[in-house]
């Protein structure tokens, strides 16, 4: 038995999470499920954004389950979603995007971006003078060493066969130039059978968006990083597709790449496909491979049938379209 961390958060997070713990249910009994709270809603109950309890049983589970906060500058303390990265030591930011329906005019694209999760400009190193701001950007090389190695590692174990390091070493000629050298140190000694390839994330950018075929893994910065995935996302027909995985050597979570949408919350109007495709990737994480490609065939099988969200077009809300997952799971015939 596997013990499941659940943190619905806010807005449009505690639907989609009821929808992919729903999944995850119909496709296998060996997970217990344990809820905390995280975001505005523990803010109003505790007093606190990420609670010391929830960072407990974060570290106590065997996996976590995310599914959105409501950012707001009044907050007064860090982000909890940095703050559990860091906390965790969730070095690497996995997100693959694919389709998972036809939409016309949007091409074919099958990408995996890993994203460095630590530091960057994502760390809020921010200082104030009379002048204006000044934040500090900071690239290791232990941190760099570390992403490369992971993207290197996935794609053997994944069949991918070409790694592309996205960069802005023209511009950035130290930060940028550094994290460039280990990319290629390390791809010629450990990932030799991989095609090793090179993009500045501007060019990255429009590719994804003209030519995303172009690409099999991405390894990238944070804020480049961040950016592309969504970029690629909306090739795949939008955030509502795009599941994410923050994994490190002990702990992970798992997520949709999308926000809270506090503007359709409790309408039912949610599309759960990234959440229900992040609880696939908890399960791969855990080596339950067989029951994360089941789900993963249910939901294209869903789409396929015509079964369309109302983000794309569809009539299907949250729990219409999860029902209609969870039917082909039962019958077997994902």
């Amino acid at each position: 038995m596997k013990h499941i961390c659940v943190l619905p958060g806010d807005g449009i997070g505690p639907e989609v999470v009821e929808s992919a713990v729903a999944v995850l249910k119909a496709v296998t009994d060996d997970l217990q499920f344990e809820y905390a709270e995280i975001g505005q809603s523990a803010l109003k109950k505790v007093g606190s954004t990420m609670p010391d309890e929830t960072l407990e049983l974060l570290r106590k589970c065997d996996s976590s389950l995310f599914g959105a906060i409501t950012s707001s500058e009044s907050l007064g303390e860090a982000s909890p979603v940095l703050r559990f990265r860091k906390e965790l030591d969730l070095f690497a930011n996995l997100r693959p995007v694919k389709n998972y329906v036809n939409l016309a005019g949007r091409p074919s694209i099958d990408v995996v971006i890993v994203r460095e999760n630590t530091e960057g400009l994502y760390t809020q190193n921010e200082q104030y003078d009379d002048k204006g701001v000044t934040t500090l950007r900071r690239v290791t090389r232990a941190a760099s060493e570390r992403i490369v190695r992971f993207a290197i590692d996935y794609s053997l174990k994944n069949a991918r066969k070409s790694i592309c390091c996205v960069h802005k070493s023209n511009v950035l000629r130290a930060s940028d130039g550094l994290f460039v050298s280990i990319f290629r140190e390390l791809m010629a000694s450990e990932g030799r059978v991989l095609e090793a390839r090179e993009q500045l994330v501007d060019s990255a950018a429009m590719k994804l968006v003209n030519s995303p075929h172009e690409f099999d893994v991405i390894v990238t910065l944070n804020l480049y990083g961040d950016i592309l995935s969504d970029v690629a996302a909306g090739t795949a027909g939008g955030l509502g597709f795009a599941p994410s995985g923050n994994i490190g050597r002990v702990y992970s979570v798992f997520e949709p790449a999308h926000g809270s949408a506090p503007d359709i919350a409790g309408e039912g109007a949610a599309n759960p496909t990234a959440t229900i495709l992040a609880g696939a990737m908890m399960l791969d994480h855990l080596k339950m491979r067989n029951e994360a490609v089941s789900i993963r065939q249910a939901v294209k099988s869903t789409y396929d049938s015509g079964h369309l969200t109302t983000d794309i077009g569809g009539r299907h809300g949250s729990r219409s379209f999860t029902d209609h997952v969870i039917g082909r799971l039962k019958r077997g015939d994902s």
